[in-house]
């Protein structure tokens, strides 16, 4: 049993008596860790032994982070019986906590607070200094000293004691010590598995010791307990390892917060600070909630969160996620949800959700193993009993020009039974793929990528095609200046002053993009603009210093009666690098030669899928500014490393007009666009991707393109962070507005595909490998154990968590 029942109970009645609810229906939900459980048939063990607990009415148990959640009814069972079953099935539970009170349907419910009853990850173990450790310890040194005298020491080997007429000898003494000191914990295990009728590696392995113990083959018993004890404690190890990267990911999330109150600052806990509450965050010190800064300014680290190494300047306004880093200055941040609803906290949850939803390869592997186990066992039977009835004489057999010699006698045959035994347990077979899905998942979210399930981590390694939205994914989903053009006698300055001076009381978001770029440029302030006035669908008019000025459409500055026909015809002649023009001698109304367009020019801006924007008077152009939605820098890298990491198509799919779209699509480099398309035909072309190439993935904000995201094989949501809906719907999201993460994305889940290929096979191989070579006996128990078991679980844990070093790329 725990060292801890009293505080259990303690929390238990505590937690009762907080909820104070008459409810005949209510139900509490126990978060616990049990670190010992970290396998599929373990987890069958403990779900078979709570199973027959009265009131216990949901489970929840995930095996690679070591927890149990689990739904009761608090009139029929309490927290104490939960432990009890758990501990029955022979796991120890090392911590838990009372979650809130639920649904009388059964549904797992939150505390007032939000709390929930979730324990995300077990704590960090001491392997090598629990009892168990200390047990194995001592078998070994029995075990070696048994050797000693069995082998070495022979003249030393006395028989000191007799059971039922047999003889021990101090070695055989020393053997059936090491059995009783590494080899107990795994027949009570087994014992603990008879009892929940669960086929696994303890009942196996226990039957082995006590059968080999009882027909007098001490030396195979103690090699086996000790070993398969050690065997154990790697394991044990190596998961504890693998569960590091989910400690992180809690470790991320500050515990404390100084929060403003009565005029003053004070430390409380981050569960007790309430929306709406101002917490102050110093240089160095994480961001303990979501908010919005109120004062002060700084740059803040937030790449445990978006994945985005380049600190982001945070100052009045700006939203803040917890867990993000103050880098230097001061800040204020009202906070605008709970420690439980903060982006952080939902990315954990997600993450830890993400673990329970298995793979095509793991339900194949447990599918598989259901049926492995039983028929080697069945071998194992026959191969203790069949040869020695059948053989009779001894019998020669020459492989390969190697003699192999059968034995007729029964001992032989029966530790080749007992080595198949060994053999018969899957432990690595079934551990390959979830451990891989754990580290890759978790390793996605360090680097601010979050992958919703196994099954998307597999399914976006394995897609053929990738369909980008255009707007927020390959631009930056913001209008901004990207050419200024001034003509006859004005300078860029000027240009952009007169500019701003008309857009200012606009609301249109090209003014807000004009108005930046002045704001940008410290271009001065013009005198405030009289006699406003919007041209709905061409521009807008204002007085400018008593002189009538427009900012619109070209089509505006036609009406006026400028002549641009020779700025719009089609021709490769007369336009600068950029897009910036030269000047002509196309005449305004009044044939004013050095205030026009080269020939071409406004042809060549909106090739490019640019807005253009003429600013002058009735008389004369003062020049023209191209707005649009910048492609970010790096979208043309991350299309081309698509490619090459082997994704056949890269399609972008927009709802932009014609030349736009092939303008954005030229400069990325796509193999294809699509463009006016309404949110349903961009499910058809969805639709007709997957029916020309296969696998597809969607790339869009998680909003507009829900509908696309849904009918793709993995719908990935773009600058998901602190975005609901994106979290929601998306099944894999990008935290940080960066399209540089999803050739990242893409490599690491084909990565991980191969590596749960290669631990599958590996395991499977091995194990065939083996058991080819017990009947010739090629392999003994120390060799199945060391190798089959031991060596195979270390080795698929171990390349499994080759996942967590692979990183983005940076594109700078």
């Amino acid at each position: 049993m725990s060292d801890e029942p009293d505080g259990r109970g303690d929390a238990h009645g505590d937690e009762a008596a907080a909820g104070g609810a008459t409810d005949e229906h209510r139900e509490l939900t126990a978060g616990l860790a049990v670190p010992e459980m970290d396998c599929p048939s373990c987890a069958g063990k403990v779900d078979s032994a709570l199973g027959r607990v009265d009131g216990v009415t949901d489970v929840a148990l995930n095996p690679t982070a070591g927890t149990a959640t689990v739904t009761y009814d608090p009139d029929r069972a309490d927290e104490s019986d939960v432990v009890a079953a758990i501990e029955g099935a022979g796991y120890e539970v090392t911590g838990g906590r009372l979650g809130g009170e639920g649904s009388a349907d059964g549904d797992r419910g939150g505390t007032a607070d939000g709390a929930s009853g979730d324990v995300a990850v077990a704590p960090p173990s001491a392997v090598w200094t629990t009892p168990r450790a200390k047990k194995t310890w001592l078998g070994a040194v029995l075990v070696v000293a048994g050797l000693l005298f069995e082998f070495v020491l022979t003249g030393r080997n006395p028989a000191v004691a007799s059971v039922l007429g047999v003889p021990l000898t101090l070695a055989d003494v020393l053997f059936v010590g090491a059995v009783a000191a590494s080899g107990i914990p795994v027949i009570r295990g087994g014992y603990y598995s008879a009892l929940n009728r669960s086929l696994d590696i303890d009942l196996l392995m226990g039957t082995a010791i006590v059968a080999a113990t009882g027909i007098g083959y001490f030396v195979e018993a103690a090699t086996l307990a000790v070993l398969f004890s050690v065997a154990e404690l790697l394991e044990d190890y190596a998961m504890d390892r693998a569960r590091d990267s989910l400690r992180e990911l809690m470790e991320l999330s500050p515990d404390e917060a100084t929060v403003r109150r009565e005029g003053g600052e004070t430390t409380v806990p981050t569960d007790d600070v309430a929306v709406g509450e101002t917490v102050i965050v110093r240089p160095g010190e994480k961001v303990p909630l979501d908010g919005t800064v109120i004062e002060g300014e700084s740059a803040v680290d937030e790449s445990p969160i978006t994945g985005e190494s380049v600190p982001v300047d945070k100052a009045p306004g700006d939203e803040a996620f917890a867990g993000a880093i103050n880098e230097e200055g001061y800040l204020e941040i009202e906070v605008t949800s709970t420690a439980g609803d903060s982006t952080l906290s939902r990315i954990i949850e997600l993450v830890q959700g993400a673990q329970a939803e298995k793979t095509e390869t793991e339900r194949f592997v447990d599918r598989f193993a259901g049926y492995y186990t039983p028929v080697v066992v069945v071998l194992a039977i026959l191969t203790a009993a069949v040869p020695p009835l059948v053989i009779g004489e001894p019998v020669t057999v020459d492989l390969a020009g190697y003699p192999f010699v059968f034995a007729a006698d029964w001992g032989t045959w029966f530790v080749r039974g007992l080595t198949l035994l060994v053999i018969a347990c899957p432990c690595a077979f079934v551990i390959s793929t979830p451990v891989s899905v754990v580290s890759g998942i978790t390793s996605a979210a360090k680097n601010g990528v979050l992958i919703k399930g196994g099954n998307h981590l597999e399914a976006m390694g394995q897609v053929d095609a990738v369909a980008l939205d255009k707007t927020g994914t390959l631009t930056r989903g913001e209008l901004a200046v990207t050419d200024l053009v001034p003509l006859g006698g004005a300078d860029e300055e000027t240009l952009l002053g007169r500019a701003a001076a008309l857009e200012r009381r606009s609301e249109h978001p090209i003014a807000a993009a004009i108005l930046g770029r002045a704001e940008r440029a410290g271009v001065r302030a013009l005198a405030e603009p009289a006699g406003f006035e919007s041209l709905t669908g061409k521009g807008v008019r204002a007085d400018i210093d008593g002189e009538t000025y427009y900012a619109g459409k070209p089509a505006l500055f036609e009406g006026l009666g400028f002549d641009l026909s020779r700025a719009r015809a089609k021709t490769d002649g007369g336009v600068a690098d950029g897009g910036v023009v030269t000047e002509g001698d196309d005449g305004g109304p009044g044939g004013a030669g050095d205030g026009a367009f080269a020939e071409g020019s406004l042809a060549a801006l909106e090739s490019e899928g640019k807005t253009v924007v003429l600013v002058g008077t009735a008389t004369e152009l003062t020049g023209a500014i191209a707005v649009a939605d910048e492609v970010r820098p790096e979208s043309k890298r991350a299309v081309e490393r698509l490619r090459e990491l082997g994704v056949e198509r890269v399609v972008m799919l927009t709802g932009d007009n014609e030349g736009t779209a092939r303008a954005i699509a030229e400069s990325v480099g796509v193999d294809e666009y699509r463009a006016e398309l309404l949110p349903e035909e961009k499910v058809a072309a969805v639709e007709s991707l997957r029916a020309e190439y296969g696998e597809v993935a969607m790339v869009g904000d998680g909003i507009n393109d829900a509908p696309a995201l849904a009918t793709a094989d993995v719908g990935v949501a773009m600058g998901a962070a602190g975005t609901d809906t994106a979290l929601e719907t998306a099944d894999i999201a990008l935290m940080g507005d960066d399209v540089a993460k999803l050739p990242y994305l893409y490599a690491l889940s084909h990565t991980a595909n191969g590596v749960i290929r290669q631990n599958v096979w590996a395991s499977l191989g091995v194990k065939a490998l083996l058991a080819l070579g017990v009947p010739l006996g090629l392999v003994s128990v120390a060799v199945a154990v060391v190798v089959g078991d031991m060596g195979m679980s270390l080795g698929v844990t171990g390349n499994a968590m080759r996942l967590s070093g692979i990183e983005p790329e940076s594109y700078e």
